[in-house]
């Protein structure tokens, strides 16, 4: 299997070895998150939480809104900031630093025209998202920058990696519109979602965003930006089956044989 990562990564910056330790940790960090959120413990901005009275209470929230454009900014701004913090741009830097531009600028769109909402958001949440979205762009782009002076990997997966981004993001927003159009102005109940590949599972944006990632990955091909790919995978996995879960316990009708996020398989 070594040899294998040898022939797709570049090997780690001899300048900053913290990359390797940052890559094991967010894959064992996202696995715990996706194990909070198969266990009913999901962090403080989904409909799960929103569904807690008692979390409501306890807890100072923001509007989902204003939550959500925390979430992204700082990261889009992170990403805008290091074409001119970051001396170096080669073909690799720019494909990543420009996806990750448009992947946030993407979702503070869809947060300001597309979503709908229906609750608040927990602040302690909100601000865990943020800086973790934040610190993850962050070392994504210096890894990336750092690797412009190592051995291109044999296999070369960057151009492929577009393909793969660019097929993930076009799916995530289409997705996304179609649950905006679920409700109405002013309505706030649930309903199970149709059109897409909503027909064949139930979380299709997730899918696509995992897609996304692995076009990040692709693209740069560095350790740290896979371990991100891959920690988003296992979250994203964890989070679509607990929202089939919550769809079997609100909806008598919803079906039973759906899959979760990857259509005839899981």
């Amino acid at each position: 299997m070594p040899w294998v990562f040898g022939k797709l990564l570049f090997a780690a910056p001899p300048s900053l070895p913290i990359l390797n330790d940052l890559s094991f940790f967010t894959i064992v960090g996202t696995s715990v998150l996706a194990s909070l959120e198969l266990y009913g413990r999901p962090l403080g901005y989904s409909k799960f939480w929103n569904s807690g009275s008692q979390n409501r209470k306890t807890t100072i929230n923001l509007s989902s809104r204003t939550g959500m454009i925390l979430f992204y900014a700082p990261s889009f701004l992170a990403s805008l900031a290091s074409f001119l913090i970051l001396p170096r741009h080669d073909l690799r830097f720019l494909l990543l630093n420009l996806a990750l531009i448009f992947h946030f600028f993407k979702r503070i769109f869809e947060v300001l025209f597309i979503h709908k909402y229906s609750g608040g958001m927990a602040i302690d949440g909100t601000i865990f998202v943020s800086v973790s979205y934040s610190l993850s762009t962050a070392m994504m782009i210096y890894a990336q920058h750092l690797s412009q002076d190592l051995v291109e990997p044999p296999i070369d997966l960057k151009f492929f990696g577009v393909v793969l981004f660019v097929i993930g993001i076009v799916g995530n927003f289409y997705h996304h519109f179609l649950l905006s159009q679920l409700r109405h102005k002013g309505e706030k109940v649930y309903k199970i979602p149709k059109g897409g590949l909503f027909g064949l599972v139930i979380c299709p944006h997730y899918l696509f965003e995992i897609i996304m990632f692995l076009g990040f990955s692709f693209i740069s091909q560095t350790s740290f930006t896979f371990s991100c790919a891959m920690g988003s995978l296992l979250y994203l996995m964890g989070r679509s089956y607990a929202t089939r879960k919550w769809y079997l316990s609100k909806f008598e009708d919803f079906p039973r044989d759906l899959k979760v996020v990857i259509p005839f398989v899981f």
